[in-house]
């Protein structure tokens, strides 16, 4: 499957250019070695950016979320498991967080107009951090999309393109947003949030293989 969604997603690897000139950003060995950890679920290693004093009033986009995380050999969070859905979930109920950004997405770039990514609302959503597609969304039982959203639609509902603003291209977790619950939600990639990091073992292997000396 990764062999297969590499070509497909290559705008999701570093190098691609995403709107306004911006780019997925490499990570800084540097950052990597000195990379805060506040918990370890299943054996990999989460930072909540609103535990942490230095970023406890940071908010970001989607990108800069994916980029402060991946300076530090860490990505957006990719909720592959109902387990780890849980997990982070119970975070943000216990400690009263409104949303975070994931690192899901759907398929916008060159290559997504493949016939089994269509319509890409149902098909082509996807964990950029592992460049894993999601189940379609119409699978109820393979997803945690919420029931309802701003216009009282199933998730997700494209919402804030069909009010004439950008396309909901983005996937967040909501804490009872809407009174329906904590739940995935798509949003529009340029709206503000806390993040919740997860370490990446491509990123860490990778700066461990360029930078023998330094211990990550």
């Amino acid at each position: 499957m990764l062999a297969l969604l590499l070509p497909l997603f290559s705008a999701a690897l570093v190098g691609a250019q995403f709107p306004g000139g911006r780019f997925l950003e490499p990570p800084v060995p540097a950052l990597c070695a000195q990379r805060k950890i506040h918990d370890k679920f299943q054996g990999h290693g989460y930072y909540f950016s609103w535990k942490d004093p230095a970023t406890a009033k940071m908010e970001e986009d989607w990108l800069g979320g994916r980029n402060w995380c991946r300076a530090r050999c860490m990505d957006l969070v990719s909720l592959q498991t109902a387990a780890e859905n849980n997990y982070i979930k119970t975070q943000l109920v216990q400690d009263k967080v409104r949303y975070i950004w994931t690192s899901g997405r759907m398929c916008d770039f060159k290559g997504c107009d493949r016939a089994d990514l269509q319509p890409k609302a149902i098909n082509g959503w996807f964990w950029t951090a592992e460049l894993q597609k999601l189940p379609p969304t119409t699978d109820r039982t393979q997803n945690d999309w919420s029931e309802n959203g701003g216009i009282g639609r199933p998730q997700p509902d494209n919402r804030e393109e069909l009010q004439n603003g950008a396309p909901e291209n983005c996937l967040a977790v909501l804490n009872n947003f809407y009174n329906d619950g904590v739940h995935w939600h798509d949003v529009a990639c340029h709206h503000r949030k806390p993040f919740v990091c997860e370490e990446s073992e491509s990123l860490i292997k990778y700066v461990q293989y360029t930078n023998p000396n330094l211990k990550i």
